[in-house]
């Protein structure tokens, strides 16, 4: 090393513990999932805009922001008791997490997710009725997957159930109805909301059965059963890109058979081009790289995140 680089003043710059904090919580929360809840918040709201015609209005930003820190504090509750009652599991599968890292104490994790699950209770009870239907569901469902005698994550069936039950139904539709109310409109599911609903539903469903070929290590070792373990890392690989591709090409027909208030050029074009450019993606995956395989489940996050980004620009281009 040069002499140089070995006096460096940023060399040992010790990192602020508030930042240190900060960064292990950001980990904790599972980033790509608070972008997925955050763009599904926001994608809803605008969808509600574009079916109801309804023009903005400042107003409308306490409902908005109100289902955002609602469901946000919803989601920190559910991943962070998975990682309470992970953590022997993720020190094999996940050791960068903080509760498996030992950057968080057990009951830094605890309170954290007890001070979530109250607070997206509280925050969805003040915004509005839809609102506290959907968080009080979905973390009663998170409960059920993560917490013995339960634990739902150890069957594969019941585990892949609650995942896309949650993100593909209930969110989706509890919070179109949550805007839907917030804009005075009458409590109906236009049908673009249940095209995207039922996208999601099956797209959430190849991340679910997805999540675990990373994991099978550790899986195996602590005796949870998933699809991957049953069926091989090949064969639940090829099963989420053909079930993905069954989402994109089921949306690409919405476009062409012109159902729904839905510009069908923008649905059509958009759709085609990320389904062509996943299958790409996928010929360079190793299976024999766990690094490639979980670079491939962010990808399918990404994928996952631009659904609500492309859906709802078709909507308001109708």
């Amino acid at each position: 090393m040069s002499q140089s680089s070995q006096n460096s003043p940023l060399q040992h710059k010790p990192v602020p513990s508030n930042f240190r904090w900060l960064y292990a919580f950001w980990k904790f929360s599972r980033p790509h999932t608070i972008i997925g809840t955050s763009l599904s918040v926001l994608g809803l709201y605008l969808i509600a805009i574009a079916v109801t015609s309804t023009d903005f209005a400042v107003i409308q930003l306490i409902s908005l922001l109100g289902a955002w820190i609602a469901c946000l504090c919803g989601n920190v509750y559910i991943v962070g008791l998975n990682q309470l009652e992970d953590v022997d599991i993720d020190k094999v599968n996940k050791p960068h997490l903080p509760l498996a890292s030992g950057e968080f104490t057990r009951k830094q994790g605890q309170l954290i997710v007890m001070i979530t699950g109250i607070l997206a209770l509280v925050v969805a009870w003040l915004t509005g009725p839809f609102l506290l239907g959907m968080v009080a569901v979905s973390l009663a469902i998170g409960t059920a997957y993560s917490l013995p005698p339960i634990r739902l994550k150890q069957f594969p069936f019941w585990a892949a159930l609650c995942i896309f039950s949650v993100r593909g139904t209930i969110v989706n539709l509890g919070l179109f109805l949550h805007f839907n109310w917030a804009l005075e409109q009458t409590p109906a599911i236009p049908p673009a909301v249940w095209v995207l609903t039922l996208f999601i539903l099956v797209f959430t469903f190849a991340i679910a059965i997805f999540k675990d070929i990373p994991d099978m290590e550790g899986d195996r070792l602590y005796n949870i059963t998933t699809f991957t373990i049953q069926l091989g890392p090949q064969a639940v690989f090829n099963l989420a890109l053909w079930v993905l591709t069954i989402c994109y090409l089921g949306i690409t027909l919405v476009g062409v058979l012109r159902f729904a208030a839905i510009n069908p050029i923008f649905l059509v074009i958009t759709h085609l081009v990320v389904l062509a450019g996943m299958w790409m993606r996928s010929l360079a995956v190793d299976l024999q790289d766990k690094s490639a395989i979980a670079q491939f489940y962010q990808f399918i996050w990404k994928l996952f995140y631009l659904e609500y980004l492309m859906f709802p620009i078709a909507c308001l281009l109708a």
